[in-house]
């Protein structure tokens, strides 16, 4: 299995389908932490990063957000003090497609190397 944190986001488009629950099932095995939530009947991935102040929480969403921008694929970011929650999902299947796995797994990655993070 290819290791989603070096996968490259790819254009989608629409009219592709969203991902089956199977699907989700397996590509979110391989993301600890992250959990499916349903929003206005759309599912999308999410989790909560900690932090030991305010200043490393947004350094960290500067860092997505930089990530995202690369990629081409944009997260929902919720920068709070000691805290960032990241949600993906994609707007053009109306569900969860592989880049939001791909980017999640780019997250903890950024995660990984962030300055004052604590576990999650």
């Amino acid at each position: 299995m290819q290791d989603l944190a070096q996968m490259r986001c790819v254009p989608c488009r629409g009219g592709e389908p969203a991902l089956s629950d199977a699907e989700i099932k397996n590509l979110l095995a391989q993301l600890p932490g992250w959990q499916v939530a349903e929003v206005d009947g759309i599912k999308r991935i999410e989790k909560t990063f900690h932090f030991d102040n305010f200043a490393h929480a947004l350094a960290f969403t500067d860092r997505v957000g930089a990530l995202a921008e690369e990629q081409d694929h944009h997260p929902q970011l919720v920068t709070e003090w000691g805290q960032v929650k990241v949600a993906f999902w994609t707007h053009a299947v109306g569900g969860l497609h592989q880049n939001d796995f791909i980017m999640a797994a780019k997250t903890e990655a950024a995660f990984a190397q962030a300055e004052g993070r604590k576990p999650s």
